[in-house]
């Protein structure tokens, strides 16, 4: 068994050397408190400190990075079962989507006897949610169905890109895009207007639909009058 003053004297030259205190104790199984008495005067060299400082930079990233995992274990979780708490919309449920969506995304312009279903977002699931709305709910035949795409001038660089965007979200062919319309080149720095995952904003319109559209407004009133 060794000595008091030989556990010391390795302690103080595994110090020396730029071992931690865990890393000291897992050799010298001894009290913290007198591992710290023993090493108190102990002066590490500039060397010695930097490994000090890299390894506690490590621990530091170590933990970071089993946080970010679990959050994203959990997150994944979390969302799983909301998903399956979803399950299969039945047709009433997406009619009743439907309408919502168009309450608050659809075009706010007073009905007039021209007036057309316009639909406009930037979320590409939205989109396609809607989309399927017109079709299955609604009964639309595609054909009737119109897009136009609305970008930032300072993406028209880009155009090609988010044209095969859209066409890809869609599901349709360009032969049922018009054309492309451009807002003034004024870039705020809360907007996502700039950078790669901007595609601009999508408007789904339907030819000759102002009775659909008065309908939809029939729809609308009946759950906030109804209910």
């Amino acid at each position: 068994m060794k000595s008091k003053i030989e556990e010391k004297n390795k302690a103080i030259e595994l110090r020396r050397q730029g071992f931690s205190y865990s890393e000291i104790l897992k050799q010298i199984p001894v009290a913290k408190s007198s591992l710290s008495l023993w090493l108190r005067s102990v002066k590490l060299a500039k060397r010695q400190t930097q490994r000090l400082t890299e390894k506690r930079l490590a621990a530091v990233i170590r933990g970071g990075a089993r946080k970010r995992d679990q959050r994203i274990i959990l997150t994944k979780q979390i969302k799983d079962k909301a998903r399956d708490e979803i399950g299969i919309l039945s047709k009433r449920e997406l009619w009743l989507i439907g309408i919502a969506l168009y309450w608050a995304e659809g075009s706010k312009e007073k009905m007039s006897k021209s007036s057309k279903v316009l639909f406009s977002n930037s979320d590409p699931y939205m989109i396609k949610i809607f989309i399927r709305w017109l079709i299955e709910a609604i009964k639309l035949p595609q054909e009737k169905i119109s897009f136009n795409i609305v970008l930032h001038k300072n993406n028209k660089h880009r155009i090609q890109e988010v044209n095969n965007y859209w066409l890809k979200h869609t599901g349709f062919t360009s032969k049922s895009f018009g054309n492309m319309y451009f807002k003034k080149n004024i870039i705020l720095t809360k907007r996502k207007n700039i950078g790669e995952n901007y595609f601009g904003l999508l408007r789904v319109g339907v030819r000759e639909s102002s009775t659909l559209n008065r309908k939809i407004q029939g729809w609308t009133e009946g759950i906030y009058l109804t209910n």
